[in-house]
């Protein structure tokens, strides 16, 4: 069995920088050190472990089969140290260390996302904490908890995983848009006319809102499929495709005209956002003072005028 000393620590920490970074060119920054060094900090690694880590040339960075293995126990070890590290400042009651954030993508515009007057509320408090937010989709966010690499996440999530505790915050509203290229832009028609005219156009979903998109729609197949809303705003203002999207996210394409939305009464989706972290794991004070502003946020939401639907 190897002997972690801290030395393999910090060459862990290196290893998993430059997996993040994608390679040991660009890992440079973030490390401040330069190239050879890295190599010869890599090579030691190696050497310790015993094993391949990685493998680099002219088809690029990546991984060996045992460096990923040896990627993902760094990542939990890591982790684990960051957690031991908040849990030991719970002796001098102080709260510090790092918190993991992850959010799902594009809700910057959403006034109803507790997300930056919690984050307001927390630091001022005068936590010594660094923050680290990452953005990703339902999928990642979960898994990410789960293995803890976040301590909690943001967002919509459809299926419910096994070994997440979920706690809604506060709902979104999505419409149906189409770009101004699209035909229905400048179209006269109302009721069942649009609609029919909707069913016979390309849709372009969200994967993991895919089902209750198509079923609202009344379509079975998709034409395109996405991983996040900026891709899909793009396909939608190509003016190739229809799609639904967050209508606090579209408001300021429909300001422009480049944007309109479709059967506003008709075809709108609410979709609740929860809070989730991991079940069974006792939260180390960093993260129980999240929850608390969190918590105390959520129920303080404007009602601006943008969140009304818009005019079909």
């Amino acid at each position: 069995m190897i002997q972690l000393h801290d030395v393999d620590l910090k060459l862990l920490r290196v290893f998993a920088t430059i997996v993040k970074c994608g390679g040991f060119s660009a890992a440079q920054a973030a490390l401040n050190s330069g190239q050879s060094t890295i190599s010869e900090q890599m090579a030691h690694l190696e050497a310790r472990l015993g094993v391949k880590l990685c493998q680099r040339g002219r088809s690029g960075f990546r991984l060996t089969e045992q460096g990923v293995a040896v990627h993902e126990a760094t990542l939990r070890l890591l982790s684990a140290v960051e957690n031991f590290c908040m849990d030991a400042d719970v002796l001098k009651q102080q709260i510090s260390g790092k918190l993991n954030l992850g959010i799902i993508d594009s809700t910057i515009t959403d006034p109803d996302s507790p997300i930056p007057r919690t984050t307001q509320r927390f630091v001022s408090r005068g936590h010594d904490v660094h923050l680290n937010v990452y953005i990703g989709s339902p999928a990642e966010l979960e898994e990410r908890v789960l293995d803890g690499r976040l301590h909690l996440a943001v967002g919509h999530f459809p299926i419910h995983v096994a070994g997440l505790s979920y706690a809604m915050l506060y709902q979104e509203a999505s419409g149906l848009y189409c770009g101004r290229r699209h035909p229905l832009h400048g179209s006269k028609a109302k009721g069942a006319e649009q609609l029919k005219q909707i069913g016979t156009s390309r849709i372009a979903v969200r994967g993991y809102m895919q089902n209750d998109e198509l079923e609202l729609l009344g379509v079975g197949k998709a034409a395109a499929t996405v991983d996040n809303i900026e891709a899909l705003a793009i396909l939608i203002i190509s003016g190739a495709y229809l799609g639904f999207l967050p209508v606090h996210f579209a408001a300021q394409w429909v300001k422009t005209g480049d944007m309109r939305q479709l059967a506003a009464t008709q075809l709108r989706l609410i979709s609740p956002f929860d809070v989730i972290t991991r079940r069974g794991i006792a939260p180390p004070p960093i993260l129980r003072a999240f929850i608390e502003d969190l918590s105390a946020c959520s129920g303080d939401r404007p009602h601006p005028d943008s969140a009304q639907p818009a005019a079909e």
